[in-house]
């Protein structure tokens, strides 16, 4: 198989996105678009600068551009009048069928109300959705019905949730960080942090650590967000480094940790060391733009090939959907391809390696159909 045919292979390569949110469907202001062009802060775009002037608004620019009818690096004002013009609906459609993703593994647990659910995301892209559960959204639905047992409630409505998911994911890199004991909770403590617990935002690690251990009892692959994220996280609490004794105390389940970057290198030394992690690169591909292709790199430097899982983390703006995607192809094209051109590795090892991150992997872990 000739090296020029693993581009126009990844092309068509239909994709599953194993960690995803829902595109948007409300119309947005530019303001309001800016602002999701920017992971770290929520705050409002100053009057004195433009989220377009970044490595993900650049690459807006360039390869969502001519989606939308217009030339490739089109100025951001002419980018934002197209877009307007067009409405949500139509913008959504297309970057979401243009994604050419197969599977959407969909964790509608943040904002739920401002994305398409499952079904929409389907109905839309053209491909499948599946659910991802959040354990604390599940802990957070519990708050305020005193008189229950908290175990036993929180272990039924899991179970109840799980029935239709693929999988389950935590955020406790946000609420509390990897740096405490991982280990599980005994009853009583679990019942007397439930006790204290006033209800809303869940930060309790003895609830976040009880939850996690619940999940390990259901078997099924439980996501991580690990590495970059919001300044709602401490970045230095989320390496997954950190995971080591939990990992070494549950060697059968599934982990799976998103995102990773800045602790990619981390993540793949995991992937090597213990059989049942896996991780990804997404979120990073995005917001790194035209230097995506160095993440992806670093990420195939240790780590096994049928450990690494393809994502975009795309929330909001449906262009994250359709970049995450294509940032990817690109970037495999670029890393893999000189692989290929130097003679280190061949054309068909590419593809098959291509079609594991891409696509195997994620339908092996996560019990896909074909």
């Amino acid at each position: 198989m000739p090296a020029g045919d693993l581009t126009e292979h990844l092309a068509t390569l239909p994709l599953v996105d194993h960690h995803v949110h829902g595109a948007f469907v409300a119309e947005l202001t530019r303001a309001e678009f800016e602002v999701h062009l920017n992971e770290g802060c929520p705050d409002p775009v100053p009057p004195w600068m433009t989220q377009f002037d970044s490595q993900l608004g650049f690459a807006i620019r360039r390869w969502c551009a001519p989606l939308l009818d217009l030339p490739a690096h089109a100025p951001a004002d002419d980018y934002w009048r197209r877009r307007a013009e067009l409405g949500t609906a139509e913008v959504t459609g297309r970057f979401l069928r243009a994604a050419h993703t197969s599977d959407w593994l969909l964790d509608a647990g943040f904002s739920a109300e401002e994305g398409l659910d499952g079904p929409g995301m389907a109905t839309l892209s053209g491909g499948r959705a599946h659910e991802i559960v959040r354990l604390e959204s599940i802990a957070e639905q519990l708050a305020g019905t005193p008189g229950r047992d908290y175990a036993d409630e929180f272990g039924t409505r899991l179970a109840n949730a799980a029935r239709q998911a693929v999988g389950v994911k935590t955020i406790m890199a946000y609420r509390c960080g990897f740096d405490i004991d991982l280990s599980r909770p005994d009853a009583r403590t679990v019942a007397e942090a439930a006790t204290q617990w006033d209800g809303g935002r869940l930060t309790d690690p003895v609830l976040i650590r009880h939850g996690l251990h619940t999940a390990v009892d259901l078997g099924l692959p439980i996501q991580f967000h690990t590495g970059y994220g919001d300044r709602d996280l401490d970045l230095a609490r989320a390496n997954p480094l950190q995971l080591l004794d939990f990992l070494r105390a549950v060697p059968s389940v599934p982990i799976m940790l998103l995102h990773c970057y800045p602790y990619h290198r981390e993540a793949g030394y995991l992937a090597q060391a213990f059989t049942n992690v896996y991780f990804d690169v997404g979120l990073g591909l995005n917001h790194t733009g035209v230097r995506a292709a160095a993440i992806v790199a670093e990420s195939f430097e240790v780590a096994p090939f049928a450990k690494q899982l393809y994502s975009s983390d795309a929330w909001g703006p449906p262009e994250l959907h359709f970049l995450g995607a294509t940032l990817w192809r690109k970037a495999m094209g670029e890393v893999v391809g000189r692989w290929v051109a130097d003679g280190d590795w061949s054309a068909a090892d590419a593809v098959r390696v291509a079609d594991m991150v891409g696509r195997d992997n994620a339908r092996r872990v996560y019990g896909l159909e074909r």
